[in-house]
């Protein structure tokens, strides 16, 4: 049988031919999304209708989405996130997910570390002064020897971690998953959430989106914090309650963030883009050249070993 696959994501394939060339040498027919176009439920549902496997992004793959696609078999995430397609409905009808870890933990780990400088030492203002005509003095902050606080000690985390050690910074980890002998870095103690707020200079959120986590850093946690503490986070936006984001950081609650995930992208008006004490990306932590082309192979052999053997490299579910 000659299976139809679907790809529904920008960064496929766009910085190397070798992710096209996995699913090519497997002889399926390839249908390209045309992302310059909204996504609708209805687009998608569309494009689905004869695809036995397909690859996507940050496209919803959502209940009724998922109920209108008779003959998907598989579906690889371009990336690890998979908060935005219903696995619920997809395990209702036989649909496996699988996504790509450790293709981008040290591309998002490389960006932590940037938007802790950044913050720290004010680059945006004094690039955009010196821009301006102004040749002004930016005092800011060193990383070296200073507190780092993850939370989140998976892959990413620990990434971030190995580059901390480099600044001879202190790290404190809170991961209710991690057990304290599976660390292996020196420097480095497992704490409580609270303890790790209250004593770090630097706060970097490297947790998975879910029901317990959705929030989680909020109000109480921003008044329990160092007044001179940088929050970065490169994970998901939701980890953040938003509001109390932008009071903490107009009341110097904390002394700045550095944010390239936010609760709605794009954050179209949202309060935090109007602030001066932050630096945003526009999600681009995944986004090298030798990240995406890693992600597309792998995304490419998921479906490749789905559809010719029955098994994927990486199972979500």
């Amino acid at each position: 049988m000659n299976h139809k696959v679907l790809v529904a994501t920008r960064s496929f394939g766009s910085t190397s031919q070798k992710p096209w060339d996995v699913l090519n040498q497997a002889g399926f027919d390839i249908v390209r999304a045309d992302m310059s176009f909204e996504m609708t439920e209805d687009r998608l549902i569309d494009l689905l209708q004869d695809i036995s496997g397909a690859i996507v992004g940050v496209v919803p793959l959502t209940k009724r989405v998922i109920e209108n696609a008779p003959r998907l078999k598989v579906v690889s995430m371009h990336g690890v996130g998979v908060d935005h397609i219903n696995l619920k409905a997809a395990a209702q009808h036989g649909i496996v997910v699988a996504n790509c870890p450790g293709t981008n933990d040290q591309a998002v780990a490389d960006l932590a570390i940037g938007l802790m400088i950044a913050t720290a030492r004010n680059l945006p203002t004094a690039n955009q002064a010196l821009r301006d005509g102004k040749w002004g003095r930016y005092n800011g902050n060193e990383l070296w020897k200073k507190t780092l606080g993850l939370i989140g000690f998976g892959r990413i985390g620990y990434a971030a971690a190995k580059r901390a050690l480099g600044f001879d910074m202190c790290i404190l980890i809170y991961d209710p998953y991690i057990k304290p002998e599976q660390i292996d870095l020196p420097d480095t103690t497992m704490v409580t959430l609270n303890e790790l707020i209250s004593k770090s200079d630097f706060i970097s959120l490297h947790a998975s989106l879910t029901d317990e986590t959705q929030g989680m850093i909020g109000a109480e946690q921003f008044e329990a914090m160092n007044p001179n503490v940088y929050l970065i986070n490169t994970a998901r936006g939701g980890l953040v309650d938003e509001e109390a984001l932008v009071y903490a950081l107009k009341h110097h609650q904390i002394a700045g963030a550095g944010l390239d995930v936010f609760v709605e992208e794009p954050p179209l008006g949202s309060e935090l883009l109007k602030l001066e004490n932050i630096v945003v990306t526009p999600h681009i932590g995944a986004h090298t050249n030798e990240a995406i082309e890693r992600m597309g192979i792998l995304a490419a052999q998921n479906i490749v070993g789905f559809l010719e053997n029955g098994q994927v490299i990486h199972p979500v579910q």
